[in-house]
């Protein structure tokens, strides 16, 4: 994926979709100021006063920002709900343009500045996956140019499905989901990538939205859950 620059842009990032939440701030596609919080539960008293803290030591004001982008997801659904609802008070008090995000497509860019990637054939298949407990993970396919090739949806893996993608060329899987694919199938053209992305792939592909104006509606979007949440009656 090429990225154009052409349009550049003050960017404020938040992303409470997985275990790690981020916030960020680019400037011109190079990132300015960052924090990250990793203890569970926290995401939202973290973000706003992180952003606070961001904004002042950067010396940036709300005004300055052109756009506010954010990780619909999938993921945790009390993160994507934190993440989303900051970044539309954010906009909708600024006026400024939403940028929504993939956490599937941000893995598959994380995944193509890899050796794996690097050196591997055209033919290759990227599988970002995210784990969704048991033996199903949220996931979607990319070809090796991060184009998708599979939507996103829910997947129950076993080997029958593997075998299947493989019969169609090599496969990445990339993503916390990747590390239970290990046991289900031992195939020399299948490899894993268990790191995740970082802020450098949002702001990689938060620019190409920009440049596209591809901008969320901030009245009606939503997180990106991928199957209906179920919550246990309590005893």
């Amino acid at each position: 994926m090429q990225n154009n620059l052409h349009n550049l842009a003050t960017l404020l990032y938040i992303d409470t979709a997985g275990e790690k939440a981020m916030v960020g701030i680019s400037k011109d596609a190079q990132l300015l100021a960052y924090a990250e919080n990793t203890t569970a539960n926290t995401h939202a008293s973290f973000v706003q006063v992180a952003i606070e803290k961001m904004m002042a030591d950067s010396d940036i004001t709300l005004q300055a920002l052109d756009a506010i982008v954010v990780t619909l997801g999938p993921g945790s659904y009390t993160g994507l709900r934190v993440g989303l609802a900051s970044a539309k008070g954010i906009a909708y008090a600024l006026n400024k343009p939403l940028i929504g995000l993939s956490t599937l497509a941000l893995l598959a860019n994380h995944a193509s500045k890899n050796k794996i990637m690097l050196d591997g054939e055209d033919e290759m298949q990227v599988f970002s996956m995210i784990d969704a407990k048991r033996m199903e993970v949220f996931g979607a396919i990319y070809d090796v140019h991060q184009k998708n090739i599979l939507p996103e949806q829910a997947i129950i893996l076993d080997t029958d499905y593997l075998e299947k993608l493989l019969q169609k060329g090599p496969v990445v899987c990339v993503g916390n989901g990747a590390t239970k694919t290990k046991t289900l199938l031992n195939n020399p053209h299948l490899y894993f990538i268990e790191s995740t992305y970082s802020i450098e792939n949002l702001i990689e592909l938060a620019m190409v939205k920009w440049n596209a104006k591809q901008f969320e509606n901030i009245a009606y979007s939503s997180p990106s859950y991928l199957k209906d949440f179920y919550q246990a009656p309590s005893k």
